[in-house]
């Protein structure tokens, strides 16, 4: 058996596994949208969707899209597209949930439950204190 095949199937199917990975990390994502209670913990669940309901199915056509030998070259750029999209999805969502909850807990509207420790709040106190 040639080992071009056999890499070309592994690729196949790995691919059509991410791509039902990061559906299930999408359900599971909306489920907790649904069931968390507060703002900081629906921001997890709306990050964990948007990263793993996105990375997964990304990196997954990137490969199905290599092993598909009827696109000719264009299979390159769709892989090459799907791989760097995943790559600046897994960059800036993190960085935009955390400016939401940074945003969120600044305003002071949103307040986590139990609040055990808060370092912005003492930051602010020792700000004031020094002045």
């Amino acid at each position: 058996m040639d080992v071009g095949v056999v890499l070309e199937a592994i690729a196949y199917y790995v691919g059509l596994a991410l791509i039902l990975v990061g559906g299930v990390l999408d359900l599971i994502a909306s489920i907790g949208m649904n069931r968390f209670r507060n703002f900081y913990l629906r921001l997890h669940a709306a990050t964990i969707g948007a990263i793993g309901g996105g990375f997964y199915p990304l990196i997954g056509l990137g490969l199905i899209a290599l092993t598909f030998d009827w696109l000719g070259n264009v299979k390159y750029y769709i892989s090459g597209i799907a791989f760097t999209t995943a790559f600046f999805l897994v960059l800036t969502a993190p960085v935009g949930s955390h400016a939401l909850a940074q945003g969120a807990h600044k305003s002071r509207i949103v307040m986590p439950e139990p609040i055990i420790a808060d370092k912005l709040l003492e930051d602010e106190e020792r700000e004031v204190g020094k002045q």
